[in-house]
């Protein structure tokens, strides 16, 4: 295998299933050597299911690629510590970290337990935070000794991430919050030589087949399948290769065969006077600027 990727170690969190198992064949695929870390749990994240993380790795290595599997839980720091060093003691660098294990558990808010609250938040927001953490102190370690750094962090949101889900409260929150952790860490680590990144993909994925069923059947044999999980894997690789250096703090939609970015909050339509507004002033004015500003986005922006 040879490709974009060749001489580069890199780190999949979820990537025994979906898209993170499409990530980490596609980097094998492009040369790099490849980590694949999942629990091999639900989509609840309740039981073990197998052992999909070991089975990606016979894929890669059947393929002639070099990979490793790692079953450590990336929401605790220890688990986290224990990835890192995986990737270094196994080949001997770390060049890219691809965050993107989750778990789903859609109520309505008025339904929404403390558990399936602090569950999704953990494994979204600590899951995405902790890998992070470790891999930024190993690159800071490297740049500080004087050895050049080429990092890549790329995060998983997703379209409720980016405009809001019914029945996705704790889901929608944590995406959210994956959101300005890129922005944020892309300021911090690119002193270090590091880029961060966010994807918000789609495609048919343990996680979404139920909740889009509609837009998720099967295609004709031959045809386009634009809800495959392989098609978000290009970008993937492409964001975790040396070409995309100078891009960073980006949010990328990908889904199909469309590639485009989200730009974020931006500041909309500003109504200013020299004194402060009454109570009486401020309903006319909210309601002038709304009239200014576009409509929100609806989920998956249809």
């Amino acid at each position: 295998m040879s490709g974009r990727n060749e001489g580069r170690v890199a780190i999949v969190t979820g990537a025994g299933r979906g898209f993170g198992r499409c990530h980490a064949l596609e980097l094998a695929r492009q040369g790099a050597a490849v980590v694949v870390n999942d629990l091999g749990v639900e989509v609840g994240g309740e039981l073990k299911a197998g052992a999909p993380a070991e089975e990606v790795v016979e894929e890669i290595r059947s393929a002639g690629g070099r990979a490793v599997a790692n079953g450590d839980d990336v929401s605790s720091t220890d688990g986290a510590a224990r990835l890192v060093q995986a990737a270094l003691d196994e080949f001997g660098r770390l060049d890219t970290l691809v965050n993107n294990a989750g778990v789903l558990r859609d109520r309505m808010l008025v339904n929404l337990s403390d558990d399936d609250w602090d569950t999704v938040i953990r494994v979204h927001l600590r899951g995405t935070f902790c890998p992070t953490r470790q891999a930024a102190q190993h690159w800071r370690s490297e740049s500080k000794a004087g050895r050049p750094v080429d990092g890549r962090v790329i995060n998983t949101s997703s379209a409720a991430g980016l405009f809001g889900n019914l029945g996705q409260a704790n889901y929608t929150t944590a995406k959210m919050g994956i959101l300005g952790f890129t922005i944020e860490t892309a300021i911090e680590l690119g002193r270090y030589g590091v880029s961060v990144n966010a994807i918000a993909p789609g495609g048919r994925t343990r996680m979404t087949a139920q909740l889009f069923s509609d837009m998720m059947e099967d295609v004709p044999d031959g045809a386009f399948d634009a809800m495959a999980p392989e098609n978000v894997a290009p970008l993937v690789a492409w964001l975790a290769g040396p070409e995309s250096a100078h891009v960073t703090g980006r949010v990328f939609e990908v889904y199909g065969g469309t590639i485009g970015l989200a730009t974020g909050w931006t500041r909309g339509p500003h109504f200013t006077q020299d004194h402060r507004f009454t109570s009486d002033e401020v309903g006319p004015t909210v309601s002038q600027l709304l009239a200014e500003a576009p409509d929100p986005v609806p989920v998956l922006g249809i």
